[in-house]
């Protein structure tokens, strides 16, 4: 079996050029990164805020619904839990 006989594959010569990396001559700059390749101020505050505001709303969308709800009042009868332990140790240290 050869090359040519297996699916996807071929013995044909494709002619190919190698291209540097950066940016391609004639082509408009990122205007969000410097000459050098650094990220702008700006670039790097909208993407901080969207990953805020996507962690936010996917935090009030996990809390609405029963799941989030169910969990909201495992983690009130923890603390509640915790609070009242902490004051029998106070309470038997004699605090």
């Amino acid at each position: 079996m050869t090359n040519a006989d297996e699916p996807g594959r071929s013995d044909e010569i494709v002619d190919a050029e190698i291209v540097p990396a950066g940016p391609v001559p004639g082509s408009l700059p990122d205007p969000n990164y410097s000459d050098s390749g650094v990220p702008t101020f700006d670039f790097v505050r909208d993407k901080i805020e969207h990953r805020i505001t996507t962690a936010i709303g996917s935090q009030e969308l996990a809390e609405a619904g029963p799941e989030g709800q169910s969990v909201d009042e495992m983690m009130r009868k923890r603390d509640e839990a915790a609070k009242k332990r902490l004051e029998e140790i106070r309470k038997s240290m004699g605090s």
